[in-house]
């Protein structure tokens, strides 16, 4: 009988780590990926939607259609995992067993967590959240903006950033720029959590006239009377808050042995493995690593887990050239007027961004449509 490799998540990680498996093993092992959807969705471009820049109908594909044709596809939503007896069950009831399995159900926002902040913010983590934004803008003629960060950790770290330069550029396009005024909030002392990249943002929201505001973590919101309240006790009038929510892991690890009350599985920063349990793996969002939440986080890691199962199940050892992950992320910023910079940086080495300009915007505007043949496939 073929070994059973489970991979749960259609997302980037999901997606490339059951190919490069696929691509590695040959059918020397039976490999079945779980997705709540039958879409794979491109995250990045909800940033765009907002401002009418992106039509969201062009940001998803059938899953199907990017996995190796080796590969079981099964719909469904994972309900619990028993890492004790191997066994994933679906809200269907139906219950899957592995041999090998890799954890890349992601992170989800869970706005509830604030108070007020469901009924009275908005945001674009989501699809249909930047659809409801989009909407909200076009109807915006003027008045005070808050942008800001809900909690920590969130995926995408730097999208806060580039919402509220791109929110800078639109409002001047519409001819509205004057009558408006844009907040940033951001939870510790400065504008984002790596230094060096706070020390460009900052500048630029200055030079934007962007007000920012710091040590601002979100208590609570009144939509009635349209103010978000800090812990350290700042209160802030909005017309339109456009707040990231406080994110979790998936529902069903939530105080599972594998990971914490918050759902973010325990992950080994280096190998992958989840910790006390060699046989199970870990990528992307959903892991606890000190790590950006993004999908080029995930896109590092998963040559890594597929070198290790193979090596695994090939009785080898693992290439020590591809079975450690050095924290590898790469991450675009937008900074508005078809400008942008970059942040290259690893667990020991942070990122110096360049000043942002047109060629690295360019650069970015053509991965994210080279994306579906290149990243989930596995062919970069």
């Amino acid at each position: 009988m073929n070994t059973k490799i489970l991979v749960l998540g259609g997302g980037t990680g999901g997606t490339l780590v059951a190919n490069l498996l696929a691509k590695k093993l040959k059918g020397a092992a039976d490999i079945t990926l779980v997705s709540a959807l039958s879409r794979h969705l491109y995250q990045p471009g909800w940033l765009y939607v907002p401002f009418g820049w992106q039509d969201p109908r062009t940001l998803s594909r059938s899953l199907k259609s990017l996995l190796n044709k080796r590969i079981n596809l099964e719909i469904g939503k994972a309900a619990a995992l028993n890492p004790d007896t191997q066994i994933v069950t679906l809200e269907d009831g139906s219950a899957l067993g592995y041999d090998y399995l890799v954890l890349a159900t992601g992170s989800r926002v869970t706005p509830e967590d604030v108070p007020g902040l469901a009924e009275g913010g908005y945001h674009f983590y989501t699809e249909e959240a930047a659809w409801r934004l989009h909407a909200a803008l076009e109807e915006f003629q003027g008045g005070k903006i808050v942008v800001g960060v809900g909690g920590l950790p969130h995926k995408c770290p730097v999208a806060p950033l580039e919402f509220t330069f791109l929110l800078d550029e639109y409002l001047t396009r519409r001819g509205i720029r004057e009558q408006s005024e844009i907040v940033y909030t951001y939870p510790i002392n400065r504008v984002f959590s790596i230094e060096s990249v706070a020390d460009v943002a900052a500048p630029l929201l200055e030079e934007r006239k962007v007000r920012a505001e710091t040590f601002f973590n979100l208590e609570s919101v009144d939509p009635h009377k349209k103010m978000a309240y800090s812990l350290e006790g700042t209160e802030l009038p909005y017309d339109l808050l456009v707040m990231i929510p406080p994110h979790r892991g998936a529902k069903f690890l939530e105080n599972n042995p594998v990971a914490d009350a918050q759902g973010w599985v325990k992950t080994e920063r280096e190998t992958l493995q989840v910790k006390g349990y060699p046989h199970i793996y870990a990528l992307g969002d959903t892991t606890d690593l000190p790590i950006s939440k993004a999908g080029s986080t995930a896109h590092f890691e998963a040559p890594v887990i597929a070198e290790r199962i193979a090596a695994s199940l090939e009785g080898r050892q693992p290439d020590p050239k591809h079975a450690t992950y050095d924290g590898k992320v790469m991450c675009f910023l937008e900074a508005g007027y078809n400008k942008a910079s970059i942040l290259n940086f690893d667990y020991n080495t942070p990122p110096t961004p360049p000043a942002p300009n047109a060629f690295i915007h360019y650069e970015k505007m053509a991965f994210n449509k080279a994306y579906w043949y290149l990243v989930p496939t596995g062919m970069l």
